[in-house]
């Protein structure tokens, strides 16, 4: 593992005002979260990651976001007309592999990219990568190996994984109503990271919240804890959630 890699969690949304960011860097001692935050009005998210990142010599970007879509959907739409039956299973249709298997580690079920609103968020999502691009004027490609070519990598995450894999409480904390369950996540954060910076916002803001076990979750990859795909190939059209063995 790369000790100067900057980890940047980011918990997607297709309003920017919903998400939310964080920064950690591993260091020696372990991980370091130094900023927390959403962006201002009017900001673009991208605009804060590379203002982030602008002295970082190696970035890896964690997404709470769908980056691709199944496979099988494609193959089917790529021959489909209107009102041509479909014979493939819908949850074989409009679910990938690695939210099959993630549902059968922690016990839930990621959002369907293919038939749900989180298409939406995972169009954002690839958009941000695209914009952080430009402003780089560097690819960003996905990572699947902790020692990935180049100054800057994604990979997708999935907090509610990173939670329950991590022994901490996973569902049930999101909403104003909500505050005590954060509190304990929080608590239990600061067991597995350092904060440098104010940690406050963690208790009001369930995306923020979201961002820094998205770090969390960049930090066991870089560890090389995570579970890889065993079929890669699949993985590298659908896209891979990465979280730890439980």
């Amino acid at each position: 593992m790369n000790m100067t890699t900057c980890i940047i969690g980011i918990d997607c949304a297709t309003d920017p005002k919903r998400v939310g960011l964080a920064r950690g860097r591993v260091t020696a001692d372990g991980l370091v979260v130094d900023r927390l935050g959403k962006v201002a009005k009017g900001e673009p998210v991208a605009d804060r990651v590379v203002d982030w990142i602008a002295d970082e010599p190696r970035v890896l970007l964690a997404m709470d976001a769908p980056l691709g879509w199944p496979a099988a959907l494609g193959d089917a739409l790529a021959v489909h007309n209107a009102g041509d039956f479909l014979p493939a299973e819908p949850n074989l249709l409009f679910r990938r592999e690695t939210d099959r298997f993630t549902h059968r580690q922690i016990g839930k079920l990621p959002l369907d990219v293919g038939a749900d609103r989180i298409a939406r968020t995972a169009h954002a999502a690839l958009t941000l990568l695209h914009e952080i691009s430009e402003r780089r004027q560097c690819a960003v490609p996905l990572a699947w190996a902790p020692e990935f070519p180049g100054p800057l990598a994604a990979i997708e995450v999935y907090p509610a994984a990173v939670l329950k894999t991590s022994g901490m409480v996973f569902q049930g904390y999101k909403g104003a109503s909500q505050t005590a369950q954060r509190v304990g996540i929080a608590a239990l954060l600061r067991r597995r990271m350092t904060f440098a910076t104010d940690t406050v916002i963690l208790l009001s803001d369930d995306d923020v919240l979201d961002a820094a076990v998205c770090v969390l979750a960049g930090y066991h990859f870089l560890q090389g804890l995570c579970i890889p795909p065993t079929d890669s190939d699949l993985a590298r059209r659908e896209g891979w959630i990465w979280f730890r063995g439980g």
